[in-house]
């Protein structure tokens, strides 16, 4: 199992744009679902700063969501924006779940 965490915080004027742009990402994924694949994104308290979690059975399930044009969409856009702090990418070690991928 592999599982990231991207953290990142957007210009204030971004933040509606960025939260739709997610929105289209996850309307995407649950059209076409990749099997394996369990993919959340967050905003902390304030307002700002996003957190994205992706947790995946394998790394080429994991891989799939960069196929994603949705995804990809967002993540030109969130370039483009010029991020206050720009996306820290962390890999997670699993210590226990209380489900299955």
């Amino acid at each position: 199992m592999r599982a990231v965490k991207v953290q990142y915080t957007v210009q204030p004027g971004f933040v509606q744009e960025n939260k739709s742009n997610i929105g289209k990402v996850m309307d995407a994924i649950r059209a076409s679902p990749v099997p394996g694949m369990q993919y959340a994104s967050f905003v902390l308290a304030d307002g700002v700063t996003f957190v994205h979690i992706n947790m995946a059975s394998n790394a080429d399930t994991m891989d799939k969501l960069n196929d994603v044009r949705e995804f990809q969409d967002f993540q030109a856009a969130l370039k483009a924006s010029d991020p206050v702090s720009p996306p820290d990418v962390q890999s997670l070690e699993l210590v226990a779940a209380g489900f299955d991928l």
